[in-house]
């Protein structure tokens, strides 16, 4: 009888045991699922991020081609005029 006593006691420590590695484990996996959305979400704000920054590019893209924009630029920073234009400065004092 005492046998029989002793066998259910080790039983009933391994499956404590057992249940306490895998709360632990489940502990653990839910902290590391954490950070791992945490770096999702990161990552998916970069890419929007991104994404936004890509249509801006592709608004002035379209926009350097435009016949306004190159005379714009060909004004400012190369001070270019037509042929018939008269530039009138302010005289400096």
């Amino acid at each position: 009888m005492r046998k029989k006593k002793t066998g259910i006691g080790i039983i009933s420590f391994v499956i404590l045991m057992l249940f306490i590695t895998l709360a632990y484990g489940m502990i653990g996996l839910k902290q590391e699922k954490e950070q791992k959305q945490i770096i999702i979400d990161r990552l998916q704000k970069g890419i929007s991020l991104q994404e936004e920054r890509k249509e801006e590019i592709e608004k002035l893209k379209v926009e350097v081609q435009t016949r306004q924009y190159i005379e714009k630029k060909a004004r400012q920073e190369l001070g270019m005029v037509y042929e018939d234009e008269i530039i009138l400065q302010a005289e400096d004092e």
